[in-house]
This record gives C-alpha cells, structure tokens and sequence, in this order.
C-alpha cells in the first residue's frame, strides 16, 4: 500500500500534556501516563457524545484555519444547525487565513472538538514554553495580532485546554471513536489509560498500514483521525484517515457519520 503524505518538514517532538481547566458534564477523567507539571496529577481525558439526539453528525479533517472552506461545504451539505452536529479530528489553528474564526467554532452549540497537536503547541507557548515550536509550525498568526484580536484569541487558545482528547459517540448499535493522531492500543475502552503524546503525536500506526501491518482497534466500530495529511482519505481496517491537506491546497475532507 503506498500512502501519500503532504507535509511540511518541520521536526515534531512530543509536548506535555495541557491539564483541563474545568470539570464538564460528560468528560470522563481517569489517572493517566503523562505528569502535568502544573499541578503534579495524571489525568485522562474523554468525552461521551449521544448520537442519537443528532440528525445527521458529520466528523471533518484538520481546519488549519480553512474556515470560509469548512462553512461552504456545509452549505453545501445542507447543514442544519438546530439539528445536526459537526465534529473535528483537531488542528484548528495555523497555516491557514482564519485561525480565529476556526477558534469561534467552539463556542457554537453544534460543534464538538479533540485537542490536537496544534492547539497543544499553542497552550505551551501560552504557558511559556516552546514559544518558537509553535512558530516554526504555523503559528506567528497569533504573534501578529494587536489589541482586542489579540486578547480575543488568547481567550479562545486558553478555552483549547479544555477540550476532550477523545470523544465516544454512541450511536445504541455502535461506538466511533475520534482523536487526533492515534489511539495507541490494540482494544478500545472508555476511560481506558492509554499514552496522550500518541494520542495527540503519533504517526507509528500509519506507519504500520504503509508497511502492510494493519490491524483492526477491537472495542468500537470505528476510529477517526486526522494529524498526517494525505492526497486523499484512508480507510483501512476499522480506521480513518481524514486529514486531506486543505491548508496546502487539496480538498478539505467531510465524512457524514449519521
């Protein structure tokens, strides 16, 4: 199987974890693997979704700031914003024109997010560290920015932190499951202790099904992720690949879910 990639080549490296800000209704918080080094606690981070008080739920790659592209394809789609929900694999922010207007999609009742591995960067260099990783990866956007607009998005990159690293959707038949990069292990579980540098990094999965090692993730029907862009979306075994590089000029990929 060969499997395109479209990225820049800029190093990656692992980043702590960002501690969630708050206790919200549906998050599921279990001991963890990483140690937050504001508060010394292990943490865990999942939220359930009821399918079923939704229409139609469509799940969409990596924003990168493409935000006039992602409101065209749901008018596109006929989206109703009294009935349906929208999710996203992460990555809202950088390298593209509308970093802020992404953000504003968190405060919308219809829109549901996983962390990723951008707004991970953004959280650190908010708290002081790794400042020039995250400008190397797009996001001097924010370091242009005055005044109001600048007080604005530091508000909206702040509310990133808590946001959900995983969300379950039950749908009564089945479980999909979302995040950004990986779920690093071989059976799904809600609350389950995995390792969150993976879950928001990794590209060791994908690397197995370009070897020809795929493997299905038992525990759930099926895994969404997004982080590695590629020519076009990748289906394999009971996973998903839906990062189609919009930023860079493809397509931005939307997969209608129910």
């Amino acid at each position: 199987m060969k499997i395109t990639i479209n990225t820049p080549m800029n190093c990656f490296r692992p980043l702590m974890l960002f501690p969630p800000l708050a206790n919200v209704a549906g998050l599921y918080f279990k001991p963890g693997s990483l140690n937050f080094q504001s508060t010394g606690e292990d943490y865990m981070l999942y939220q359930k979704v009821n399918a079923q008080m939704w229409r139609n739920i469509w799940v969409v790659g990596d924003l990168h700031g493409c935000r006039a592209q992602l409101d065209a394809q749901l008018l596109k789609q006929d989206f109703d914003k009294q009935q349906d929900l929208l999710l996203s694999v992460g990555d809202l922010i950088d390298r593209g024109p509308d970093s802020p207007g992404c953000l504003a999609l968190m405060q919308e009742p219809w829109f549901r997010c996983v962390r990723g591995n951008h707004e991970q960067m953004a959280l650190a260099a908010l708290d002081g560290r790794d400042q020039t990783l995250w400008m190397m990866n797009g996001g001097e956007w924010f370091w242009q920015l005055k005044g109001a607009a600048l007080i604005a998005a530091r508000h909206a990159l702040k509310r990133c932190a808590e946001l959900p690293l995983i969300l379950h959707l039950d749908f009564g038949d089945r479980v999909v499951v979302i995040a950004h990069a990986d779920y690093p292990a071989s059976h799904y579980a809600l609350g389950q202790d995995v390792d969150w540098q993976q879950v928001v990094w990794s590209r060791d999965r994908l690397g197995r099904h370009q070897r020809g090692s795929s493997a299905r993730i038992d525990g759930a029907s099926d895994f969404y992720f997004g982080h590695t862009p590629l020519e076009q979306p990748l289906n394999v075994a009971n996973q998903h690949y839906i990062d189609t590089g919009a930023v860079f000029g493809n397509r931005l990929t939307l997969v209608k879910l129910q």
